[in-house]
C-alpha cells in the first residue's frame, strides 16, 4: 500500500512539474485521504471485515465416522541456535487444528490431519514437516498426520491435497486457515472439487487510531493480497489459464 501511495505521489509531483495543477491536486488529495484512511484503520477495517464476515473461529462441527482436517501453512522462522519453527502467523492455525482434532477424537470417529505446505521460503525444510513436529508435540500421533510437502502456493495446496483426500475418502472435511485467507482458499479448493467446512484459525482486526499506525498498513497489505488472489482466479478462468475444474471429490 505504501508503494502504491508513493508512486501516486510521484505522479502528482510530475503533474505539477508539467503545470497540470488540477490533476495534481486530485492525486495529492487522494494520497493524503488514503494514507489517513489506511493508517487510522478505516480502510483496513472494512477490508478485513468483508473477508472474515462469513466465517467463525469456533463453529459447530457435525463430525462423521471418517473425518479429515486440512491445515494450510503460513510460513516458518529459523531462530538462532535452533531448528525451524512455525511463524507467528501460523500458531493460531496449528492450535485450532489440534483443538479440532481433539474434538473429533472425542466423538469416537476416525480423524486425520492433512498438513499442506512445501518450502516456499527456501528455508531448507517444508512447512508441513515443521508443523507436523509441532502437532506431534501437542499430542497428535504421527499415524493421523499426512504431510503434503510440494505446494508453494494456496492454489497448489488445493491441487496437491486433493489426491491425498481422495485416497483417505473422508465423510466430512474441515479447512483451517486464517480468517482473511478462507474465502480465497475455499474458492481454490472448490475448483479442484473439494468442499470443506471453514474454520478460522485466527481473527484479525484493524485498530482505530488518531494517528496512522503501521499495523493498519500491514493489514491493508495482507487483505489486498487476498483480493488480488481472488481477482486473479476469475481472470485466469476467463482467459483459460487455470487448470480444468475437477469433479466433486468422491463423485
Amino acid at each position: 500500500m505504501l508503494t502504491v501511495l508513493f508512486v501516486t505521489l510521484l505522479v502528482a509531483v510530475l503533474l505539477y512539474r508539467m503545470r497540470r495543477r488540477w490533476p495534481g491536486h486530485v492525486l495529492l488529495a487522494l494520497v493524503v485521504l488514503f494514507f489517513i484512511g489506511i493508517g487510522c484503520g478505516m480502510v483496513p477495517r472494512v477490508m478485513v471485515r468483508d473477508l472474515q464476515a462469513d466465517y467463525r473461529p469456533d463453529p459447530p462441527v457435525a463430525w462423521a465416522q471418517r473425518n479429515a482436517i486440512v491445515l494450510l501453512g503460513a510460513g516458518t522462522v529459523h531462530p538462532e541456535h535452533d531448528s525451524l519453527i512455525p511463524s507467528f502467523f501460523a500458531d493460531g492455525r496449528i492450535l485450532k487444528a489440534a483443538q479440532l482434532y481433539a474434538a473429533c477424537k472425542a466423538t469416537g470417529g476416525d480423524c486425520h490431519l492433512v498438513v499442506c505446505g512445501g518450502d516456499s521460503q527456501d528455508h531448507g525444510e517444508p512447512e508441513s514437516v515443521v508443523y507436523g513436529r509441532a502437532l506431534r508435540k501437542l499430542g497428535i500421533p504421527a499415524a493421523d498426520l499426512t504431510l503434503e510437502t510440494r505446494s508453494m502456493t494456496t492454489w497448489q495446496n488445493a491441487q496437491f491435497s486433493r489426491p491425498l483426500l481422495r485416497d483417505y475418502a473422508p465423510q466430512h472435511l474441515v479447512l483451517v486457515t486464517s480468517g482473511i485467507h478462507l474465502r480465497r482458499s475455499l474458492l481454490y479448493f472448490a475448483h479442484f472439487g473439494v468442499s470443506l467446512q471453514p474454520v478460522a484459525g485466527d481473527w484479525l482486526r484493524a485498530d482505530r487510531q488518531l494517528l496512522p499506525d503501521a499495523w493498519n498498513f500491514l493489514l491493508a497489505d495482507v487483505t489486498l493480497h487476498e483480493y488480488l488472489g481472488i481477482l486473479r482466479y476469475h481472470v485466469y478462468n476467463v482467459m483459460g489459464w487455470n487448470a480444468p475444474k475437477a469433479p466433486p471429490l468422491g463423485a
